[in-house]
Parts: C-alpha cells; structure tokens; sequence
C-alpha cells in the first residue's frame, strides 16, 4: 500500500478506541482489495518509527498510547486472520513485541500487560508455541545469562541433566534474521540487544502463565489434540528451562533473587499446583520434571542461603513464605494427579526448617522476625482464616463470654484485652488439658505480646502461659509433636525440643525494650520450680544459657538491690545460681567440664558490669558444687522428668586430667576482668566464688606447676596472705590429692615440685647467652610466683630442707657457675631476693592482718601458737644458709661491680634504631645487649648482698657482717665519687649504679641500730674522710649531690633517662636522711653531741627538694615528699635540743614556697593517689611548724599554712578523699595545738558542712593494696579513736566526725584541767570552742540557706540543718557563764522556728543540756515558755520534750525541784487540741508519772492526798487506755534508751545509726513517731467512716424498703441533725478533696445496719459535722466523676517535672478523659505533688512510654479518635480556625524539639496558637491548656 495511506491509517489509531479498531480493519478489507497479509506488513514496517518517536522523547502522552496500543491492536487482529502465517508472526515478535517489552521502564504496566495479553491471545489462536519456543524463550534466557553475568563469566556448570546450555542461544540465527528485517540500523542495534533482567523474567513468566491457562483450557480430544500437545510440550519445556534458570538465579546477586522470586516462582508453583509432574524432551530423550525434585531444589537453594547472610536469610524466607502460600500445610497435594506414585515431599519433616525458624525469630533483624513468625503460623494452619481453636475458640454461656478459669484479675483484664487486639486468646483452664494446637497458639500469642503489643499484656498473661506450655509438654499430645513427627522419639529428646522453643521465648524476653518486661521474664524464668522437671532441666539449651541467659544476667535492670548495704548480690543472682546448680547435677564429667569452660571463658569473649561479673563467678560456683551432686549418684524425685539413677561415663579424676589446665585458665580471667572494680569486698566475693569453683573440679595434683602458679599469683594478696579470707580454702585445695605414700612414708607432690622448681628455674636453657631488663622482669615474676605458693604450702620446718641444701650448693659456687653462663648467677640471685621478700610480705600481712569474725579470731589465734615456733625456725634455717653463702655472694658482687669502675674502657656503641628512636612508656637502658648483661648481673648482686645483710641482721644478733657492710658502704662511696663520664655509654652505666645504690642503700639504713652504728661511722670515715668538726654524713651529702649534678650538666642523656637518674636521687636521699630515725628512734643525737648533719647541708637539701618539687615526675613524689618531712623533723630536733624558740634554718620565706610549690604539684597531678594527698599532708603541714602562729596568720592575713589548708580544702570538695585526709590530719594537728583552732574556725565549718559521694571505691583499694598508701596513712596525725576512724574513713561523714571528734577531746581536755589552775593549752580549748559554738549558732539563725522555714525532706538544706545541729550538740559542754545567755536567746529563737522533726530532735537534746547544766534556768525560761499557750503548737511540743527529759535525767539532788516547777505547766497540755502535741504530752507524762509516782496500795488506810490520787487515776488511764498503750508500743524502748548526755557524743550521734534510713545517721524522733502514728490511725478512722457512708448509700439503694432498712436510717441521721437548707453553697466551690474521700465503690461494709447506726450516733462532734457535711460535698463529688470531655492529653514527650504537674492540673479542671505520661511513677514525686495539688488523684493518668506513643496513637485512631497535634508545621491550621471533632488525642511535643517527624506522619492534623510577639514559642504548659480551652469552649457550644 501507498506510505501516504499507511501513515494516515496509523494516525488515525490515535483518535479510535482500541475496542473500535478490528471492526474498522474488517471494513478496510472488506471494501478494498488489499490483503490482510500486506496490510499486516505495512503496518509493522511502520510500527518501529512508532516506538522509536515514543522512545525519543522519553514521555507517553495520551495520544501516542492510544496509538500504540491500537497499533498493536490492528497488528494483532490482523495475524488472527487465515492467510496470515507463522513468518508473519516472528516478524511481529521481533520488530514489534520484543522491542516494546525492552522499553518497559518507560512505558506503564498496564500498556505492557494490555499489549502481552493481545500477544499470547494472537499465539494460542494460531497454536504457535513453537514460535515462541524458536525465539522468545532463547531470547530471554540468553538475557537472563548476560544480565546475571553467569555468561560472561563462564559459570554454565549446570545443576541437572543438561542445563550447561540453559543460556545459550544461537546468536547465527537471530543475527541472520535481523540482516533479514527490512529495519533501520538504530532498529536493528535495539534488536540486537538483551533484556534487562527483571524484564527478561517478567515475560518468561507472562509466557508460562499463557501456555498454563491454555492447556489446562483446552479439551484433549477430537481434532485439537495435535495443538494441545504442542501447548504442553512447550509448557514442559518451559517450566524445565525456568526451573533450571530459578536454581541458578537464586544463587546469584540480590537482584536476580529478587527477580527470581518475584517472577518465576509464582507461576512455577503455580504449574506444579496443576499438575504433579511433566514429561519433557531433551536431546531426544524423555525425563519428567517432578515437583518434588523441583522442591528439593528449592530448599538446598534455601540452605545455602541461609549460610550466607542476613539478606540471603530473608529472599530464603520468601522462598519459603512463597511455597507454603500454593501448598498450604493441611491436605497439600489432595487434588493433584501423584501419577508418577513418588511419596510427596513435605518440608514439614525437615529439622533443618524449624531450626531455621527458630534462628529467625530470635534474629535481631525485627522483618526476619516477622517473615519467620509468618512462616511457622503458616506451618502450623494458624493464619487467619485457616485457625483452628477447639477448646481456646470463644464460647457463650447465658450472654456471657466464658474466661479461662485459675486465672488472676489482672490476667482476666489481659484476656479481654488480647481480644479486643486480635492477637488471639489465653487458654481456658488448665485443668481442661491442651491439645498441640492449644499449645502452638499460646507459645505465638507469648510470642506476638513481646513483638507487638503493650508490657500489660505480657506482665497479665506470661506465666499462665509458660507454666501452661511446661505442664502439658510431658503429654504426649505435646506441641512439639505436631512438628517433630519420627524425629524425636525418646523423652530427652522431645524435652530438648520442648526448651529449645521456649527458649526463643525467654531470648526475645531478655531483650525486650522495656526494662519491666526484662525484670518480669527474668524472674519468671528463674521462678519455675526446675526441680519438679528433673533430668529434663539439662535439655535446656547450652547455648540458651551461656548466650541470652548469662547476656540477661549482665543486664544491670536485675540487680537494682545489688551492693546495698555492701552485699554484693541480687535475688536474680541467686535465682540463677539456684537453676545452674540443678542444670550440672544432671550433666556427666564430660558435659559438667566442658560447661564450665564455656561459662567461664565468657569473662574472655564479653565485658561484665560489676553485678554481672558476680552472677557469672556465683553461676561458675553453683554450677560446679552441681557436679559433685552428679558424681555422688544421687536420685531426686521430681514430678515430670525422669529420675534415673546416673551412672557416669566418665570420671571427674580421669578427665580433668587433661581439661582441668584450661578451665583453670579461663577462671583466670575471670579474676583478672575483677580486678578493673576497685571495691576489695567485691573483689573478694568473685575470688571466694572462683576458688570455690576450682577446688571442687580442678583437683591441684592434675594440674601443672606453672598454670597453678600463674592462677595463684592472679588472687588478690589480702585473700592469701596470713589473715586473709580465703588462706584456708586455698591451702587446703593446694594439699588436697597431693599425698601420696613412698617408702613406708608421706610424701606430698606439690612441694615436691615446688622443692624442684629452684633448680629447673636456674639451669632453664635461655636462648642467648645475654640477657636485658625484660628477661630480669620476666624471672622476678616467675620467682615471686612460686614463692607465694611455697609458703602456702609449707607447714613444718623439714620440708625446707632440700631448698635449703640447694641455696647452699649453689650459692658457695656462683663464681663458678659465671664462667658456664652469665644468667646463671643472676636467676640464683633472683630467687634468693624473692624469697627474702615473700617472708617480709608475709611479716608485714602478718603484723596488719585484721581480724572480723569471731571464727576468724579463734582460727587465726590457734594458727599463730602452733605456727609461730614454726616460722621461728624457719626465719633461723633460712639465716644459717645465707649467712654460709654470704661471703662469697661479696666476692662475686665485687666482682660484677667492676663494670662501674671501667671508666673509659667502655665503648660508646652505635644502638639499634628501635632503642635510640622510642618515645613514651618505660625508659629504655641505651647500652648494647652485652653491656646491659653486665650493669644488670653488677646490680642484682649489690641488692643481694644488701638485702642479705639487712635479713641477717635483723634475725641474728651478736654476730660480725663486716665484709658484706663494707662492700655495700664502699660502692656508695664509689659511687658518688665517680669521675665525670665520657660518653652516653659510660653516663648509662653511672645510672645503673644509682639503680643499684638506691635498694641497697635503704635496705642498710633500715636496719641500723645504736650497736652498728659505730661500723657505719667508721666505714665512712676510712672510705670518705670528713673535715674535723663536721658532721660526719655532710661530706657524703654534698659528695652525692655534686656526683649528680654533675653527671645531669655533662649532656649526654637524653630527656627521658635524666628523668630515672632524678628519681634515684630523690630515694637515696630519703635514706641518707633516714639514717638518724632509724638508728636512735626519737633521739636524733649522737652522743657525743654532734650532729648528723649540719644547718647548710639541712638547707642544701631542704631548699634543692622544694624547688624541684614542682617538676616532680610522679615515681618522685612520694620520696621528695618524705625527705621534706625529714628535713623539717631533723631541723625540729635541731631547734629542741638548742632551747630556743625558734630555729633559724626555716623561717616563713621557706614554708612559702614549700607550699606554694606543693599546692602547683598537687592541682597539676591527674590522679589524686592516697600516698601522695597523704605524703603531701605530712610534709607541709608539719606537726614542728603548727605550733607556730606566723605560720597561720601574718599582719591579719593568711599564713603560709593556712594559705595551703584553704587551698587544698576548696580543692577537696571536689575530691572526697582529700577533704577526708586533710580533716584526718587537720583536726589531730589542731587537737595538739589548741591555740592555733582560732586561725581555723571558717575552715572547721566547712567541714562541718561539708558532703559529698558517700563511697569511694579507690580509696578502699589503694589502702588495702598499696603498702606506700597504708604507710603514709598511719602517718598522719590523728586523733586516736579507732572506732570511728575505721567506720567512717571512706564515707561522707568522715570530715564532720573528725571535728566533731576534735572538740570532744578538747572538751575533755578542759574538763580534766577544770580542778587546777589550768594551762594554755586548756584554756585555748575551751576558748575555741566557744568560739565555734557561737560561730555555728549565728550560721544556723542568720544563714541564708540555714534560716529558712520551709524546706524540703532530704534536701540540701535539710542536710545541712542536721549537720549542723549535730555539731553543735557536740558543742554542748563548752557553754559557759559568760555566753550562756546569749547561747539559750539563739536556742529559744530555733525552736520556735519551723524545722522538721529530725532537725528539732538535736535542738531539743542541746537545750536538755543546756538546762541540766544551769538548773537555775529551768524556772527562769524553761516555764513561762510552757505557760506561753500561744505559742506554736510544735515549739510547745520541743518545750514538753525538754521538760519531760529534764526531769527524768536530772540529778537526783534537784530532780524533785524540776518535777515541783514544770509538771504544773504540763498537766494542761493533756488537753490541747492539738492532736500530736496531745498524744506526745501523754508519752512523755506516763514516763514521768511512772518513775516519780509508783502504785499505791490500795489496802493502806493512810489518808491519801487528792492531787497524789488524781496523778494515780491519771498514770493509770495513760497505762490501760487501748490508744495510749497503742501509741507507746508503736515507739517501744526509745524514751528508755534515750540518753541526753550520750546523745551530744560523737559516738551517740555517728555510730548508733539507723542502715535503713542511712540519711546523715539521723534516727526517727520521737515527734516523728507520733506524727505518723496519729495519722495512720486518724486517716483509718476517716477511711473507715466514709466507706460507711457509702456502704450506707448503696444499700438504700439495693434494698428494699421494710424494718430496719437503710432508708430508715439514713432518714433517722437526717432528722436527728438537719442542716440548714443549700449548706452546700456556702462552700468554696475550688473543692480538694482528701484521700478518704474517694468512694470505693467496691468496698462493703464490715458492719451491720444496726452497728452502723449506733457508731454514727456515738461519734464525736467535730466528726458528727464532718458526716452531716459528706452529703454536700458527694453532690460535688459525683459531679467531678461524671462523664468526662472526650479528649486525651498525651505529653509522653515532656519530661520536665512543673509542666507535667501543670497540665495534669489543667486536664483536671477541664476533665480530660486521661493525660498520657512517660512513666506514671511522676505523680509520687514531690514537686508534682506540690504543683498538681491533687489533681492526680482526679485525672486519669495513662502510661505511655516515649517509644510506645506511635502504637498509643495508632491504636486510639482505630478506636476513632481523631489524632492532633500542637505543633508548628507548613500546613498546620490555627487553633481558632480548626474545627475539633468530639474525639480528640491531642500530642504536645518535646519542650524544645516539638513532635518528631515519626509522629508528625502519624497525625490526622496539626493544629498552632496564632502568635504576634517576636518570642515565637509558648511553654507546653500554657500551650496545652489554650488548646485544651478552645476544645472545651468548642464542645459547650
């Protein structure tokens, strides 16, 4: 045809319907002579310009859709008709179908579907399947294979008969068939190409979904049989071919899975759905493709997904979801033709499946939860629609539902709610039994509650459930056994299944979002009775418990009591115990070990908190005294497990052998992860647990030497040394096993080994021959190690004795053994120094060791007497050996100390690059390897002999050590007259003689004494000979000094060696200095008169430490320090023994800038250590400098000392153990020198004051750890009062109880000295402290803070009340004549002030001994102020409690005179309105009537006086009345126990405390006690008489009228008091309502009508009015509960106390329906309770944590709320312009954020308050209740 025409025919498409366009065609034919056939051609030679213009733009506008829709229409009814042939349809194919099909993505699915549909309706037409077998099919299989790269990268290894060339199509074909298509060249290149891939696997899939629905359409008789086996063959090979490319595909990318699953599967499975199997040809031979081949497939393909990641995991979970949606899991295959007779495949029966879904549904990915959830609901026929609920499903009884029965309130109100939700329903009773699906349903509903729905769903219904689920799991129809079929048969085997599901439930638990839900599940867990289940409790999964069980017990929500009190556990913890225990006594010795390597190796794969580490060493512990349970073979009954009698296997002894090495390693670890908690009690409760642990599964005998010396060394030396807590344990696991009997005797193979160890330690081969300071610190550990165990394990005094003969061999022979090998003779050395320090650590344990119980006193003093002649001996055999190697140990230090006289002939050797070039961490000896050997075997030697001098000496007197002195002594003099060096070389070996001076040097000084003192002197002088007349130690000084300096100016170290060298020289200076302490004690002066050293030498060093001291490198401090201290005692000796007053060589210049260089030192140093603030306190503030007042004060300013303590105290109000040690020293400074308390009194209040964190664990470990910590502690200056030093130094109280401990001394100092004429220091006590009295009582009347009336309880100002009244309690006694008025004005002005009852209990107890002490003011002040009847009611009480305890605790000469002045004002008090001053005058008058007034006899004739017979009427009225005897025993014993003079003691106020208040030890007053004893009961009497009212209400309303109905009564109360008419109004209509006012509708009453009427009748008459007035105010009260506003308030997001508190006021007032709160703990707070004036008590309070507000709004929109919120949005609607609906949850945002944008999207609308200020926010407060009114103004409209 002409193109013209063609061109107008296909524009003309775009203007005709598609359904116009056949008939149109039809016409075109029949009035023309054109054919179909060329008509067909014309137009599909135009149809690519058509395509092609569309594809240009990129855009399809109406017009060409249309067009191209009716093109494909014409094409399409054109091939249907007769003379059209097949050619003619590949032509269509390929220039028409595929190139549209390519350009999906451009054009819209319903154009795709609508041209595929005209497509296949064309082929199934014509039967052309072979076409699109020929040429679609290779074409898109080819796609797939390039687009999934399997092509390309060769990977065509099929997985089935023949599918290498599943891809492969003859690309010869269809590039000659496109030479042949009469088509453009962009046309052609289109053709040419591939589809994309999700294109490619849509139209396979449309292609098998045709040919399905055609063949299962077509009729397979008569004349079309022919075509329906062409249709099936093409739907056989198809389905073949897709099956393959699925199998392939699966195992690629992301998305060729996706692909995969989105196209090919569904229509696979639909094909296999109609039909079971299909036959197809391959290479001519026929193979059937079977479903359950294919399925197979499928679920190998899933497997191996399932191992290769998360998203792999959910493509394999829709795989699955997919399959079980065609092949459902009842009845799956009934209608299908089984032809070929092969059993059905059911995935049901693989384990692998269901382990999958259990992996799943505690997967952290919350989709694979849901997808593996889906999965088994679907397994389990549980979807909607297909449930199943026999005994669960609803049931109607008389139009009521029926409710499961056993079940509690709160979980009936879950049942209705699970409901209402649609997540299924609880079980009915559990008496009825549960079938498996009964079960199933209750394990999803657990399931779908801890996913989806609120914390009150699972707290109702979660242990009805899960003891459900445990209870029926022994049944046989159990709910593992609808899945489990054939694969667990025996019992053990279905209870592991059984745990291994619940299991999933307890993981999801643990876990779970909000924390109650964690502590809910936790506790249910370890609150089921395991014991009833037996053995079965060991089918619990292993990984269960080291995983989700021990990660929950690490969870720091369950152990919210732990460390109270210093009791470091929880009830979760020993919950958990409790299990494990029961879980190991039913695993054998195999199973028990390897359990517990597993448990104690999580120390080494996780990180513990501090509660946690305990649960897992208390679980190590439990689970190993478990297996002994198991070992002993005992049988328990249980009532659903099995109770066989176990018989092992396997024996603990033979398989610990091998296994006990590692599990000893990882309960190392756990020990060391305790180590980073600082608490030694703590600390030592993980050791107790893992000692326990090993003694009982690792028998020492099976273990070897070094593990058992390594996993000593790791347990704190307090727990092992003498004293400790765990020495006994520990040595009786080390001796256990360990005999064995050899040679008729008792031989023990721990020490045997031990005995051993010397010699294989020493001939140990090293690899080099030299050795550098790694190696000396790697044998020094080794050596300690073993030396701890060793004197564990020894007990007598001959098993020494082989150590003994080999110290001996070796040690006469160790210039022998240099010549073999250098390290020899250092090891040997090595070991001998660790052992001399092992036995001193264990003298100084020993000596410190504190005793705590009295099991402990009794074991330690029977240890002591049966080992003390033990040790003796020992301390003497180890002396006789040293003392027979000692001479030749100094011939070979001689020998090695050459190295430090070479000189030149050292070589400046070039060093290793790592040596020259290391920056930070330890120093590095710049030397060569060879030389390093040398200096380090010079200076072992030095500190041997050293040491071994000082050993002997101390333990044998009387004998000569010459040699081993004169060689120690003459290499110090050598030493420090070294020339100068040469080279770096030579300046290293100068430091490592310091290095080796500096032990040896104060090992010699620690031991001296007057007797050797002569053979120091005369060595020094033979060495280094003095100037006449000089001190004889000035020469040594100044020698070291310059010896120093000058080796520091030569410039050969570098920075951080000058830093070591420096150290050294602060410690040998310490011991020159040391040399007088140590060898005259407290006489510094020898006695001859001269001095050690001189006032130049003194200064010399005095003023060199100060201004180094700023500089000081943290290893310096503590020796710098220490010699400033020792200066300043050698100069106060100096300055004693000259008799004057003050010595010359300091004066305050010097003290100035000591301290100034020490406050720098301290506030630069990072770490505050005990030594150092302890080191740092002794040295400045010396006891020989206080006493000198320039010191304090200069010309009215701050002296140099007072400058530091001002400093250093405001500094430690930010460091607790500062304050705490400068208050230590600080008051026993003070208490030595009364008058300097006057410079103090500012600083004493700040201590008084001060408080801070109550426990610093540090500080407990550096004391009980750190020797130099303890050593300078014990330092200070102190008061000598160990009880409350020892109860209080670590805690907040400790600053106050020092001062307080400080005037009690001085109080008794002056009370002492009051019978003499007195001293200064008396005088200056007793001046101080009334200077600190009158300073404290002027703070507490005048302080800002401290005057105030109101305040609240436990706050800062209540504490600092307490403290401060506490203090001036203590202040008591110094009250003298002179301030006595001025003291009792202040007295009187507090207690009439408003202060609590713990605060007036301390004025009170001040003024008893005020008044005691100056009986004459008891008449003078005492009683007018009882008189004084308008007075405050508690001032008037404070007033009864003084008198009352005045006269009982008066002396006995004036106690009479008190009773005659002050029981006349009492008396009245008895009948005070008030109610507590009432009730407490009763206390107090029944204690005084009973001590002064004894029980008449009642037979005496004696005429009794009428005042004396009223006071026995009124004692025994006190004594007998019911009230009175109940408000006695509510305070039982404390008016005896009160004692007015021990109450104003340090230890009445700070050691009798309360633990369970623990606030400021500040026992409950006696006020106190009766305030809250009045309330109880007239708030019950209140309560009680309401609810009669309303019982009364009610039941004239239940009952019918008759005699003695409530009507009658009520009307009778009526009559008899009528009130006025509308009484109501005269009320104030703003109405508080109390507690007993709230109706309890539920209550009834306790007695009858007749009761009720005549208790009304006989109530008092203030209580007459308050029930006449209940009628009034319930008409107000049913208002308030009338039907509340339709909205909801919900300010979850707002967490600032006064907003919640004001919007729950407003929601009151405009009666919300509810205000929604983060946590509804909020209204027992304080501050809310004081701003919300009760209006939490009216407005209903709905909890709605922050990330539940999303499901809270979602769930109040299906109940048909509207959603707002009140937030500033681009399409938010001002508030008066928007129309509220009735149902309305309003949403206020955060204060500052606002609403988040997750919740924004959930909101139907948000509204804003218009604003014109500049500020463009309003408080949420004033914001909610606007919106809150505009709703309201709204509704009353």
């Amino acid at each position: 045809m002409a193109a013209a025409v063609i061109s107008s025919l296909s524009k003309s498409f775009g203007q005709i319907p598609p359904s116009a366009i056949p008939p149109m065609l039809d016409c075109i034919l029949t009035s023309t002579a054109v054919s179909s056939s060329s008509l067909f051609s014309s137009l599909l030679d135009d149809l690519p310009d058509l395509i092609e213009s569309g594809n240009r733009d990129g855009k399809l506008d109406s017009d060409r859709r249309n067009s191209i829709a009716s093109m494909i229409g014409a094409l399409c009814h054109l091939l249907t008709k007769a003379n059209i042939g097949r050619e003619e349809l590949q032509s269509f194919l390929w220039k028409g179908f595929i190139p549209l099909m390519k350009m999906g993505h451009d054009f819209d699915q319903e154009l795709l579907n609508q041209i595929a549909d005209s497509f296949f309706d064309v082929v199934q037409s014509i039967h052309a399947w072979e076409v699109l077998e020929e040429n679609l099919v290779p074409f898109s299989l080819r796609s797939i294979g390039l687009s999934a790269g399997i092509i390309q990268n060769g990977d065509l290894q099929g997985t089935g008969l023949d599918r290498s060339s599943l891809f492969h199509v003859s690309s010869d074909l269809i590039e000659k068939f496109i030479e042949n298509l009469h088509v453009g060249k962009d046309c052609k290149l289109s053709i040419s190409g591939y589809f994309p891939l999700p294109v490619s696997c849509h139209v396979l899939s449309i292609t098998l979904d045709a040919a399905l629905r055609n063949f299962q359409a077509a009729p397979v008789t008569g004349s079309v049989s022919e075509n329906v086996s062409s249709v099936e063959s093409f739907t056989a090979n198809l389905l073949w071919n897709l099956c393959n490319a699925t199998e392939r595909l699966l195992l690629q990318g992301s998305e060729s899975r996706s692909c995969t699953i989105g196209f090919l599967l569904p229509v696979i499975f639909k094909a296999f759905v109609s039909q079971s199997s299909f036959e197809i040809s391959v290479h001519r031979q026929i193979h059937k493709l079977s479903r359950n081949h294919f399925f197979m497939r499928m679920w190998t393909c899933c497997r191996k997904l399932f191992s290769l990641g998360s998203l792999e995991r959910r493509d394999a979970y829709r795989i699955l979801s997919l399959y079980l949606s065609y092949f459902s899991c009842g009845g799956t295959f009934q209608n299908a033709n089984m032809s070929d007779g092969a059993e059905e495949f059911d995935i049901r029966s693989e384990k692998d499946l269901w382990n999958e879904i259990k992996r799943g549904l505690v997967d952290e990915d919350g989709l694979v939860r849901k997808q593996s959830l889906h999965i088994l609901k679907t397994l389990l026929c549980m979807d909607s629609g297909n449930q199943h609920h026999s005994d669960i499903s609803e049931k109607k009884t008389q139009g009521k539902h029926s409710v499961p029965h056993g079940v509690t309130k709160r979980e009936l109100w879950a049942y209705k709610e699970a409901k209402s939700l649609g997540v299924g329903k609880l079980c009915n009773s559990v008496d009825s039994g549960m079938n498996s699906q009964q079960q199933w349903e209750a394990f999803v509903l657990l399931f779908e509650m801890l996913e989806e729905y609120g914390t009150h769903l699972v707290e109702a219904a979660w242990n009805h459930q899960i003891t459900s689920l445990l209870q029926f799991s022994v049944s046989h129809d159990n709910f593992v056994s609808a899945i489990s079929g054939s694969m667990h048969q025996t019992q053990s085997e279905t209870w592991a299944e059984v745990f291994s599901w619940l299991s999933i439930l307890w993981k999801r638990g643990f876990c779970h979002d909000n924390p109650q839900v964690r502590c809910m599940i936790m506790q249910s867990f370890l609150g089921i009775e395991w014991r009833k289940y037996g053995s079965c409790v060991k089918s619990v999964p292993e990984s269960f418990i080291l995983g989700s069980l021990m990660e929950a017990l690490n969870d720091p929500v369950h152990h919210s009591d732990f460390g109270v009190k210093g009791i470091y556990s929880s009830k979760t913890i020993e919950g958990a115990t409790h299990f494990l225990h029961h879980y190991s006594s039913y695993l054998d010795a195999r199973e028990t070990v390897i359990f517990l390597k597993s448990l104690a190796s999580l120390a080494k794969r996780k990180s513990f908190s501090r509660a946690g580490l305990m649960g897992l060493a208390e679980c190590i512990a439990a689970s190993a005294f478990g297996a002994h349970k198991y070992s002993n073979n005992k049988v328990e009954s249980c009532e659903f497990g099995t109770a066989d009698e176990v018989q092992p296997e396997y024996s603990l002894e033979n398989f610990l052998h091998d296994n006990g090495t590692e599990l000893l390693d990882f309960l190392r670890y756990v020990l060391e992860s305790s180590k980073q908690h600082f608490n030694p009690n703590y600390r030592f409760r993980v050791c107790e647990k893992v000692v326990e642990a090993a003694a009982s599964m690792v028998p020492a005998s099976d273990v070897s030497l070094e593990i058992l010396l390594h996993f000593i060394s790791t347990l704190p030396r307090e727990v092992t040394d003498y004293g400790g807590l765990l020495r006994v344990r520990v040595q009786d696991w080390l001796l256990q096993n360990h005999q064995v009997t050899r040679s008729g005797g008792i031989q023990m193979q721990l020490l045997e080994s031990l005995n051993e160890f010397p010699e294989w330690f020493i001939i140990h081969h090293c690899l080099f021959q030299n050795f550098d300071d790694e190696d000396l610190g790697a044998w020094e550990f080794e050596v300690r190690r073993w030396a701890r165990v060793l004197f564990l394990v020894i007990k007598e005094e001959h098993q020494l004795a082989p150590l003994m003969t080999f110290i001996q061999q070796y040690g006469t022979n160790i210039r022998k053994q240099n010549n073999y090998s250098e390290w020899v003779p250092v090891k040997f050395l090595t070991l001998i120094l660790g052992l001399i320090q092992e036995i001193q650590v264990m003298q100084r344990r020993k000596h410190g060791a504190k005793v705590q119980t009295k099991f402990e006193i009794k074991r330690l003093e029977t240890e002591e007497q049966s080992s003390e002649a033990e040790a003796s001996n020992i301390y003497n055999m180890f002396t006789d050996s040293l003392l027979l190697i000692l001479e030749e140990l100094v011939s070979f230090c001689n020998l090695s100390c050459s190295i430090f006289s070479s000189g030149s002939d050292i070589e400046d050797k070039v060093l290793p690059s790592s040596v020259r070039g290391k920056l930070g961490g330890p120093s590095q000896r710049r030397l060569s390897i060879s030389l390093t050997t040398a200096v380090l075997q010079a200076t072992i030697s030095v500190k041997a002999v050293a040491y071994i001098y000082a050993w002997c000496a101390q333990h044998r007197t009387g004998i000569l050590l010459n040699s081993a002195f004169t060689a120690v002594w003459k290499f110090f003099c050598n030493t420090i007259t070294s020339p100068t060096c040469n080279s770096e070389s030579e300046a290293e070996v100068r430091i490592a003689a310091y290095e080796a001076l500096a032990p040896a040097l104060k090992a010699l000084v620690s031991v001296l004494a007057p007797q050797s003192l002569v053979l120091f002197m005369e060595n020094s002088k033979s060495l280094q000979p003095a100037i006449e007349g000089e001190p004889w130690l000035d020469t040594l000084v100044f020698s070291f000094l310059q010896n120093i300096n000058n080796l520091l100016a030569v410039g050969f170290m570098v920075r951080t060696r000058r830093a070591v060298l420096l150290n050294w020289k602060w410690v040998i200076l310490e011991s020159l200095l040391s040399i007088p302490y140590y060898s005259f004690g407290s006489k510094l002066q020898q006695e001859d008169g001269s001095f050690f050293f001189s006032d130049a030498a003194l200064m010399n060093i005095f003023t060199d430490t100060v201004e180094s001291l700023e500089n000081a490198g943290e290893g310096s401090v503590l020796p710098m320090l220490r010699s400033i201290r020792l200066a300043l005692e050698l100069f106060a000796s100096r300055r004693l023994s000259l008799v004057v007053s003050r010595f010359t060589g300091v004066d305050s210049q010097m003290i100035w800038r000591l301290v100034h260089s020490s406050w720098i030192l301290h506030s630069s140093c990072n770490k505050r250590r005990v030594a150092h603030i302890a080191a740092l306190l002794s040295s400045v503030l010396h006891p020989s400098l206080f006493s000198d007042g320039d010191m304090h004060d200069a010309d009215n300013e701050p002296g140099p000392l007072k400058w530091f303590v001002e400093k250093l105290l405001e500094e430690g109000t930010k460091s607790p153990r500062t304050i705490r040690l400068a208050a230590l020293h600080l008051t026993g400074l003070l208490l030595s020198n009364p008058t300097t308390i006057k410079y103090y009194i500012k600083e004493l209040k700040l201590l008084t004051l001060y408080g801070s964190v109550a426990f610093d664990e540090d500080f407990e470990a550096e004391v009980s750890e750190n020797d130099d910590a303890r050593t300078e502690v014990t330092l200070l200056t102190k008061i000598q009062d160990s009880e409350l030093t020892e109860a209080f130094l670590n805690t907040e109280l400790y600053a106050r109880v020092c001062v307080a401990n400080l005037f009690y001394k001085l109080a008794d100092l002056t009370n002492r000295s009051e019978s003499s004429t007195g001293d200064k220091a008396s005088q200056s006590a007793l001046e101080s402290g009334k200077l600190f009295l009158l300073e404290l009582l002027d703070t507490v009347l005048n302080d800002k803070e401290l005057a105030k009336e109101l305040y609240k309880k436990y706050s800062a100002i209540h504490r600092r009340k307490i403290r401060a009244w506490q203090m001036i309690c203590v202040l008591s006694q110094f009250v003298d004549d002179d301030i006595v008025g001025e003291v009792t004005q202040c007295l009187q002005i507090a207690l009439y002030r408003n202060n609590l009852p713990s605060v007036r209990q301390y004025l009170e107890t001040f003024a008893i001994n005020i008044y005691m002490k100056f009986p004459s003011l008891v008449a003078e002040q005492l009683v007018p102020l009882l008189r004084d009847y308008d007075m405050r009611p508690q001032a008037l009480s404070s007033h009864v409690f003084i008198a009352a305890n005045v006269i009982l605790h008066a002396s006995k000469d004036i106690q009479l005179r008190h009773l005659d002045e002050l029981l006349p004002p009492i008396l009245p008090l008895l009948t005070s309105h008030h109610h507590s001053l009432r009730g407490f005058t009763q206390v107090l008058l029944h204690q005084v009537l009973c001590k002064f007034f004894p029980s008449l006899d009642s037979k005496s004739s004696e005429f009794i006086p009428l005042e004396k017979r009223c006071f026995e009427d009124l004692k025994l009225y006190l004594a007998n009345n019911s009230d009175c005897m109940r408000l006695r025993a509510s305070m039982e014993g404390y008016l005896d126990a009160y004692n007015p003079k021990t109450s104003v003691t340090p230890a009445g106020i700070f050691v009798s405390r309360v633990e369970e208040i623990g606030f400021e030890c500040v026992p409950t007053s006696l006020m106190e006690q009766v305030i809250n004893f009045l309330n109880d009961v007239r708030e019950d009497l209140r309560c009680s008489m309401a609810k009669d009212i309303v019982t009364i209400k009610n039941e004239s309303l239940n009952m019918a009228a008759g005699p003695g109905s409530t009507e009658e009564v009520s009307s009778a109360c009526e009559e008899k008091l009528e009130l006025p008419k509308d009484a109501h109004l005269d009320f104030q209509k703003k109405i508080t309502f109390s507690k007993h006012e709230k109706p309890d509708l539920g209550s009834s009453s306790l007695l009858c009508k007749g009761e009720v009427y005549k208790q009304l009748l006989e109530m008092e008459k203030e209580d007459d009015l308050l029930d006449q007035l209940w009628k009034s105010r319930s008409l107000a009260l049913e208002r308030v509960r009338g039907n509340r506003q339709h909205i909801i308030l919900v300010a979850s997001l707002i967490d600032r106390i006064p907003n919640l508190a004001g919007l729950a006021r407003t929601c009151e007032v405009f009666k919300t329906q509810g205000l929604a709160v983060a946590d509804a703990k909020i209204v027992q707070d304080k501050q809310f309770q004081l701003i919300s004036v009760t209006a939490e008590k009216w407005v209903p309070i709905i909890e709605v944590p922050v990330n539940s507000v999303k499901q809270f709004l979602e769930k109040k929109k299906r109940e048909g709320f509207s959603i707002l919120g009140l937030e500033q949005t681009a399409n938010s609607v001002p508030l008066d312009q928007y129309i509220y609906p009735k149902k309305t949850v309003l949403v206020l945002g955060r204060e500052k954020e606002g609403i988040p944008v997750d919740i924004i999207h959930v909101l139907d609308a948000c509204i804003e308050i218009p604003q014109l200020g500049v500020v463009r926010s309003l408080n949420v407060h004033v914001s909610g209740a606007i919106a809150l009114w505009e709703y309201t103004r709204q509704q009353r409209l």
